[in-house]
């Protein structure tokens, strides 16, 4: 039984280095050449795997932009799921959302290129959008769930959509962590009705 879960754990690992090579081949074409200037063809000789190989990672182009698309669904379920016991469900997501800003401070110039590269391309503008509204319906279900209420409770879907609408506005401001704190101000008066508490 141990041989078994060893070779599992290195095929997933090597299935997940390559994925995440192709992903890195993509971004590198992308941003030397423009999204609509390279083809499948180009990022899997750029990657060296096969065409059925990029295609078995990522079915559409506009997937090899947005490739932790997953992981960051995951990580916004787990910091309601998974927060401390005490800690409400809007310090989870102002928390969430701050460490997005720093990762995106860290790699500042990558993230401006990439942000320009979306606002140039409509096709990752609907997909991007898509994206979003994907892990609205997932974060609604969550906190629902979290709150014992019901799914389809409005203020939960309304709560969940601007919790994820204050991204765009964080990425065009100056001073986006005062911009994420002015936001859930003003979110908290209406959501500590429901979750019966604030973030401080």
């Amino acid at each position: 039984m141990p041989p078994a879960k060893t070779e599992l754990g290195r095929r997933e690992r090597k299935k997940a280095a390559t994925r995440q090579a192709i992903a890195d081949a993509a971004m590198e074409l992308f941003l030397e050449r423009g999204y609509d200037a390279v083809t499948i063809k180009q990022i899997a000789d750029r990657a060296d795997v096969s065409l059925a190989t990029v295609y078995a990672h990522f079915p559409q182009k506009e997937a090899l932009v947005f490739d932790e698309d997953d992981a960051r669904r995951e990580s916004l379920l787990a910091a309601v799921c998974e927060r401390p016991e005490g800690v409400t469900i809007s310090a989870a997501l102002y928390g969430w959302l701050a460490n997005l800003i720093e990762e995106g401070r860290q790699h500042a110039g990558q993230q401006a290129a990439f942000l320009a590269m979306i606002e140039a391309t409509p096709a990752l503008q609907g997909f991007e959008r898509a994206m979003w509204l994907r892990h609205e319906t997932a974060l609604a279900d969550a906190i629902a769930s979290e709150l014992d209420l019901d799914a389809s409770d409005v203020r939960i879907r309304l709560y969940a959509h601007f919790v994820l609408e204050a991204w765009g506005a964080i990425d065009i401001e100056a001073d986006p962590l005062d911009t994420l704190e002015g936001i859930f101000e003003l979110l908290d008066h209406g959501w500590a009705a429901i979750e019966g508490g604030v973030r401080r």
